[in-house]
């Protein structure tokens, strides 16, 4: 069999059986992995690149060539789908997560602000760390995706943004940007931020699916705090606290009562926010003093965006755009 001698019509014939099959049967009928570094682009679809080309060596040669005899890459299956008239993308890596800079940062900072090499089994390190991320599992990624001259890079843009740094700066982006400014404001919650991210993903606790919310001291930090302030008996109690003085389960921002809104539906319910974050907190005994009693919108506009302002603090803003001052 000749290797990459498929047609046009072929290479039609394969996407229209990937169709048919839809794409992860067709992957499996055919022992094929998804794309690792590019993509097949045909009428505003994109395809395995390399199952595609093997696949139509079925229409052309009597059977399809299987995933180890040719490669994905410009060699074999992109130039071949090119020389047909095909479009094929480079597959990009996803932006890098904050937490993921944070790791970054604090590997930067270890060194005295200075990049890295590839070489640096820190850096390798990282690398190996990063790969096993599950931020990503679902995104399209390449080869390449966080390997040690990615992560070697990243150093360098972190490195050279820095305010001491007398040089041209590497193209960082904003996030390597944001990171930067809060480990220099606060280098020592920022690198046992750092910590307990690398302890998470080392022990395979790692979480990532935490809506759109953001914080300053990341994801997992993020996740032990709602875990916190979702803590059945610390909630209950503060709530047994506010009746017990008189009191309504009135939010403590907004002034929203479900009770008053739902009736006996809404009746005892309302949520509680840990007031103080993890980073300035740390990990100590929670005190009722420590929580408030919020609705869910309040909740949520705490929460939607570092750095995250206090129920006092958004009770003033309400105040403030209601006076329209």
């Amino acid at each position: 069999m000749e290797k990459g001698s498929i047609t046009r019509r072929a290479v039609l014939k394969a996407l229209d059986e990937c169709d048919r099959l839809g794409r992860p049967a067709f992957l499996e009928t055919y022992g094929f992995k998804g794309a690792q570094s590019y993509v097949l682009l045909h009428e505003g679809r994109e395809y395995d690149s390399k199952a595609i080309a093997g696949v139509a060596h079925r229409y052309t040669q009597g059977r399809p060539l299987t995933a180890d005899e040719f490669s994905g890459g410009r060699a074999h299956a992109v130039a071949w789908l090119k020389r047909e008239g095909f479009q094929v993308r480079l597959i990009r890596n996803p932006d890098w997560s904050r937490d993921e800079v944070i790791l970054a940062c604090d590997l930067v900072m270890s060194n005295g602000w200075k990049g890295m090499d590839a070489s640096d089994p820190r850096v390798q390190d990282l690398s190996r760390l990063l790969q096993r991320l599950p931020n990503h599992q679902n995104a399209p990624r390449s080869e390449t995706f966080r390997n040690p001259n990615g992560v070697g890079r990243k150093t360098f843009d972190i490195a050279t943004q820095h305010p001491e740094y007398s040089g041209k700066p590497t193209n960082g982006g904003a996030m390597d940007k944001a990171v930067l400014a809060e480990f220099l404001a606060r280098p020592q919650q920022m690198s046992a931020a750092a910590r307990r991210i690398r302890e998470a993903l080392e022990a395979g606790s790692y979480e990532s699916d935490l809506d759109d919310y953001s914080a300053p001291e990341g994801r997992l930090l993020l996740r032990r705090h709602v875990a916190r302030e979702r803590d059945k008996k610390l909630r209950q109690k503060k709530i047994d606290s506010v009746l017990g003085r008189g009191l309504s389960l009135s939010c403590e921002v907004c002034e929203f009562d479900f009770e008053a809104v739902y009736g006996d539906r809404g009746a005892g319910y309302i949520e509680c926010h840990h007031v103080i974050p993890l980073h300035v907190a740390g990990e100590g005994t929670t005190k009722l003093s420590d929580l408030a009693l919020i609705c869910s919108n309040c909740h949520r506009m705490i929460h939607r965006k570092a750095p995250w302002p206090t129920p006092q603090d958004l009770r003033r803003q309400l105040k403030s755009r209601s006076s329209g001052s």
